[in-house]
C-alpha cells in the first residue's frame, strides 16, 4: 500500500485524502494537511514511484487510482479526495472508477485532458539522473551541481526535498527510469469507459497565471463531472498550494463543510 502521512484524528466525517503531483509527495503538503487536520483525518500520500511508497513499472492513471482505493478501504472505506496535477488526475480516474468511494472531490490546477510540456518534464528527469550521487555529502552542493541544467532556484529547491542525504548511499525517493518511461501516459488523459461519470459534489481549483486550466475546459470537465464547481484563485499558478495556501486551505474547508 503507500506510504501515508496522517494528520488529526478520526470524526464523523470521512477522511481527506491528498494525492501530489508529478515529483511531489506527502511531506509538501504537511502544512495544508495541518491546518485541515484541526476539523478530520487528513492522510496525505507518496505515489507510487514517489518518495517512500513502492516502486513499479506501471505508473498508469488506472494503476494509481486502484492505489488510492486501497489506501480509501483501509480507512473506512470512503474519504473526501484532493488531488494535484498527476495527482488530480488520478484523483478523477478514482472518482470515475471507484466512485463509491469517493464522496466529494477536489481537483487542483488540472483537467482531463492531454498537456504537451513533456520536455520540460523530460528535460527534469535527466538532469536528476545526470547529477553524480556518490560524489554528494550536502544539500548544497547538489544545489549547486543540478544548477547547471537546471536554472530556477525555486524548481531544485522542490526537488531536492526528495534528495536522500541519509539512509545508506544517497539517492533520489524517485523511480526515475520508470517515471521517464511513463512520461507520455503522465501527460495524456486515457480514455474512460463509455457514459462514466462522477455525480458528486466536484470543486476545480486553478491559478489565474496558470494555462493548465482555461475557461474552454469547463464543458469537458462537466460532461465527466456535472456537479463540478469551479474557483480560480489570484495571483496564483499551478502551484497554487505553495503560492496560496491558506487561500486553498479556505476554499477546500468551505466545499468539504
Amino acid at each position: 500500500m503507500l506510504n501515508t502521512l496522517i494528520h488529526g484524528a478520526q470524526t464523523d466525517a470521512p477522511p481527506l485524502i491528498i494525492a501530489p503531483g508529478l515529483f511531489g509527495s506527502a511531506r509538501n503538503w504537511t502544512a495544508i494537511a495541518k491546518q485541515l487536520g484541526r476539523q478530520r483525518q487528513v492522510i496525505a500520500l507518496d505515489m507510487r514511484n514517489h518518495g517512500d511508497s513502492f516502486w513499479d513499472d506501471d505508473h498508469s492513471y488506472p494503476a494509481m487510482a486502484d492505489d488510492i482505493a486501497e489506501v480509501i478501504n483501509a480507512h473506512g472505506g470512503k474519504a473526501d479526495v484532493l488531488g494535484h496535477s498527476m495527482g488530480g488526475k488520478t484523483a478523477m480516474m478514482l472518482a470515475l472508477n471507484h466512485p463509491d468511494r469517493v464522496r466529494r472531490l477536489i481537483v487542483a490546477d488540472i483537467a482531463p485532458k492531454s498537456y504537451e510540456h513533456g520536455d520540460s518534464h523530460g528535460a527534469l528527469i535527466e538532469a536528476m539522473q545526470a547529477l553524480p550521487l556518490d560524489e554528494l555529502d550536502t544539500r548544497s552542493e547538489a544545489d549547486r551541481q543540478l544548477g547547471v541544467q537546471i536554472q530556477d532556484p525555486g524548481t531544485r529547491a522542490f526537488l531536492l526535498q526528495s534528495l536522500s542525504l541519509r539512509d545508506g548511499p544517497v539517492h533520489w525517493k524517485f523511480n526515475l527510469r520508470a517515471l521517464k518511461d511513463n512520461l507520455p501516459a503522465i501527460l495524456n488523459w486515457p480514455e474512460t469507459a463509455l457514459g462514466a461519470t462522477f455525480d458528486g459534489p466536484a470543486l476545480f481549483l486553478s491559478g489565474a497565471n496558470s494555462h493548465y486550466v482555461a475557461p474552454s475546459d469547463h464543458e469537458l470537465i462537466r460532461a465527466l463531472f456535472p456537479q463540478a464547481e469551479f474557483v480560480e484563485l489570484e495571483n496564483a499558478g499551478h502551484w497554487l498550494h505553495a503560492e496560496r495556501p491558506r487561500e486553498v486551505e479556505a476554499e477546500v474547508a468551505q466545499f468539504l463543510s
